[in-house]
Order: structure tokens, then sequence, then C-alpha cells
């Protein structure tokens, strides 16, 4: 112990260069653990926002199919799903729910408020399954229509209220029977700033034919891969016609891109930390020229060389813990302000595998001090006595 009260001394003794170089510890485990919980909370917020959870099968047409007039899912103007190629995909899918969507755009008008939203059309039998309603209720025939919680929002929107759909003096009137509930981002469809109608209404209004995508809900997931394989079968035998996208190879791929970056952003804050550890590293190997005299005076009187190295060592280790420990607390704070101003989600910050970098972080910082110590540590233990005494 007494040596480790020696490297405490000295730290005291030359407290403004030890403070220099705890402040860099402490701003790189900043970095690291604010950088480590940006990245954590961008993949919760994804989770989140993400509404199905990979039991989809989503079908478009191919984007070199024969016929096609544009991309896919691009409406009456482009390749589509014809009513033969539905029944292939039912019969595929066997109990599976298969709901044919179509998807489009157009000009909308809400009194005096005039703007543009995307249109599905879909059976009103299928709406139940790919929405849940905040008010009101499903439409029951081919008029009414459901508003999604934004545009509902952003064109105030009520149950009731009527719309007038197409440019201006062309107009159809549709009359909203229900709100949906907010639901994020989907694979399949994103209602939240759409007018979903019935398919009756909509082949009515703009004589469309065809469906732009097909959804198939899948009652047992561990069935994705067999309903795909069989649609795929059924309908790619000659030539590609329809891509099949199954949402859970999507989701995962997703997060796995949104680590890669969790990664990089921390490597950008592992930087921070070597230059740190740099710091410490000059800082150690000026405390062994100042004491070299005093290095030779110990060694004399029976200090060992490992001795000397846990001495040098302590203080870097002293300097780590104290700049790790100071980090650690203040990016509870930063982690806070980083999640509050970048996702609106200062709450993604308490959970356990935010929590977590904080933690890493403190122990990057440790073990970077530590590591930056044993060069001038054993440079020290190594110094010749005799010499070391005549040092001025």
């Amino acid at each position: 112990m007494i040596f480790f009260d020696f490297a405490r001394r000295n730290v005291r003794l030359h407290w403004f260069r030890s403070l220099l170089a705890v402040i860099g510890i402490v701003i790189g485990v900043i970095a690291i653990a604010s950088l480590g919980i940006l990245g954590n909370g961008l993949i919760l917020s994804i989770s989140g926002t993400i509404s199905d959870v990979g039991d989809t099968i989503v079908v478009t047409p191919h984007a070199g199919a024969a016929g096609a007039g544009g991309p896919p899912g691009g409406g009456p103007a482009g390749a589509t799903i014809s009513e033969r190629q539905v029944t292939e995909i039912e019969r595929a899918a066997g109990a599976n729910r298969v709901i044919p969507v179509i998807q489009s755009g157009d000009r909308i008008a809400v009194g005096d408020t005039v703007g543009a939203a995307v249109i599905y059309a879909v059976e009103t039998g299928d709406m139940p399954v790919l929405l849940n309603l905040a008010l009101g209720r499903y439409p029951r025939a081919s008029s009414g229509a459901i508003a999604g919680s934004r545009l509902a929002s952003e064109f105030d929107i009520s149950v009731g209220s009527r719309i007038q759909v197409g440019a201006e003096g062309e107009e159809k009137t549709l009359r909203v029977v229900g709100i949906a509930e907010e639901r994020g981002i989907g694979f399949d469809i994103n209602p939240d700033f759409a007018l979903i109608v019935p398919r009756a209404w909509y082949t009515a209004a703009y004589g469309a034919e065809g469906y732009d995508f097909v959804i198939i809900r899948v009652r047992d997931v561990g069935d994705i891969d067999a309903v795909k394989s069989a649609i795929e079968g059924t309908l790619n035998r000659r030539e590609t016609v329809v891509d099949v996208m199954d949402t859970r190879m999507v989701l995962e791929s997703l997060f796995t891109a949104f680590e890669q970056i969790s990664v990089f952003t921390l490597a950008i804050g592992g930087i921070s930390l070597v230059v740190a550890g740099v710091s410490i590293l000059n800082v150690m190997m000026m405390s062994v020229s100042e004491r070299t005299r005093e290095i030779g005076v110990m060694r004399s009187i029976g200090a060992r060389k490992g001795d000397v190295l846990r001495m040098f060592l302590y203080e870097a280790l002293i300097l780590g813990l104290a700049g790790s420990a100071v980090g650690g607390i203040l990016s509870i704070g930063t982690g806070y302000v980083v999640d509050a101003v970048v996702l609106g989600r200062p709450d993604f910050l308490f959970a356990p595998s935010s929590l977590v970098y904080i933690i890493y972080g403190m122990i990057f910082g440790a073990v970077t001090s530590i590591v930056s110590g044993i060069y001038p540590a054993w440079k020290a233990a190594n110094l010749n006595p005799i010499e070391a005494l005549r040092h001025e």
C-alpha cells in the first residue's frame, strides 16, 4: 500500500497536470457513452415505430415483368397484380389471410384546406385486419372511408367529415366514417397520412384494374419460408413475375444496419479516448523524468523493479478511475439530453441496453489509462539505480 500512497501523493502534487489528463478521460467516456446511447435510442425508436413484427409477406409486381409500365406499387400506371394472380397467391398461401391492395395518391380538399394524400383501396372485410380504429367504425359498403391519424390531425378531419378527392372540378366526395389509430411505419401500408377506401368505391371512381401489391398475414411465423416458396413456385415458374418480400428478413437487415452505424459512432468516440491515452502517456513520461532521482533512492534502499512498476501503474489507474467515474456520471446527463434533442424520447436512456454503454465507456476509459501507463512504468522500473542517483 505504501507504493499506492506514493502514487496518490504524486497525483496530488501535480494536480493541474493530472486534472488535464482526467479531463481527457472524462471527454472520451462521455463521447463513447453518448454516441452508444444515441445509436441504441435509434434502434429502440425504429423498433417502436415499425408496426409489424415479421409475420407479413408482401408480394409486388417484378420491376422487369412483361407489361410493366412503371415501378411496382406505382398505381394504375405501373405494373400490377391481376385477379388471376391473386387467386394463385391465395391457393399458395393456404389458410393464411391474403389482402390485395391498390395504392395511389390524389388531391384532397377538406373545407378550405387543400393538399394531397396517399389512398389505399382494399376490401371492406380486410380493413379490420390492417387497421385499428381510434374513433368511428369501419366502412360497411362501397362508400365511406377511414382517415389516418396524422392526416386527420393535419386537415382537421373528424368522423362525419366530407372529403373532396380528385382534381378541381372533377372531385369525388367521400364521407369519413372512422379515424385509424396511429400506426407508424409499416412494411405493408403506411396509413397515418392516408385515406383507406373500399375497393369498390375506388374502382368506380378511377376504373383501376389489378392491384399494386398483395399482403399475406401468416398465422405461424414459422411457416413464412414455406409460404414464400409456395408463392414463388406458383407465380415465378417460367420467369420472375412477382417479388416476394419477407418483412422478417427486412427487419433483421434494418436492425443490422443500425447496429453497424452504432458501432461506427462508438469507434468515433473511441478516438477521443485514444487522444486521452496519449495525454496520460505524456503525463507519466514527464513524471518519470522528474522523479528519476527519487526512483534511484527507492531502488538503493531495497525497492524492487516490480514495486516501482506498480507505483506508476497505480498512478495511471488513479487517473483512469477518476476520469471514468466522473465521465460515467456526466454521461447520464448528456445521454438524456442527446435522446431528448435528437429523438425526442429521453426515456430511452433508462433502457438497460442504453445504460450498458455508460459502463462500456467507463471500462474503456480505465483500460486506456492503464495501457497508457505501461510503457512509462516499465521505463521507470528499468532505470539503472546508479545513473538515476546521479540524475539532476
